[in-house]
């Protein structure tokens, strides 16, 4: 929920009347930056809150903010190299429009996959707590921070998804409304109004 309150707080609407492809782009990879701060904090917030919570408690509560801190500093590293990488946005033509499109629709729904496996491989963990001797409240901690960690990014990378796929309907309409022309001597691209 605190995801989709922030990505849709730092996402703007895109009207379609004067389509603009660099406009287009340009919204697309503030989505993007934006998501990626979303994630940092998250991971800064989990990675800080993990390392002082960890050494003041004790059993399956010191092992779950102890994987708390651990997938913190991951997500909180993961973030920031998305939003350096996406800080230097350069002009892409219409084709590269469409496969950077599909690409950051693409890989959303595959960490939503992913996160759905991390959330099984939690709940697994947290069963195999019952049946070990040695140290089952590791198992207990670290299976039930995988699961809330796999929750909370499932619900950040499927809120990312569905930012990125009702914008690329955006890209589509244009797309629709375009087409190419040939005459003698000429090749052109037009669009209807």
């Amino acid at each position: 929920m605190l995801f989709s309150f922030l990505l849709l707080f730092f996402t703007q609407g895109y009207g379609q009347d004067n389509f603009s492809l660099s406009d287009y782009n340009h919204q697309r990879n503030k989505t993007g930056r934006n998501g990626m701060l979303v994630l940092t904090g998250w991971g800064v917030a989990n990675l800080g809150y993990g390392l002082i919570a960890q050494s003041q408690t004790s059993g399956t509560d010191k092992y779950f903010h102890q994987m708390n801190a651990m997938w913190g500093g991951i997500n909180a590293a993961l973030g920031f190299m998305g939003y350096l990488g996406s800080r230097n946005a350069k002009d892409l033509s219409l084709s590269e429009s469409v496969r950077a499109q599909y690409a950051s629709e693409k890989t959303f729904l595959f960490n939503a996959g992913l996160d759905l496996a991390y959330i099984g491989g939690g709940f697994y963990l947290h069963e195999r707590s019952k049946s070990v001797t040695k140290k089952p409240e590791r198992l207990k901690g670290y299976g039930g921070s995988i699961i809330m960690q796999g929750a909370a990014l499932l619900i950040f990378d499927v809120t990312m998804y569905s930012i990125h796929h009702s914008h690329g309907k955006g890209l589509l309409k244009f797309l629709d409304k375009s087409g190419v022309a040939f005459g003698p001597g000429q090749i052109g691209l037009f669009v209807k109004l």
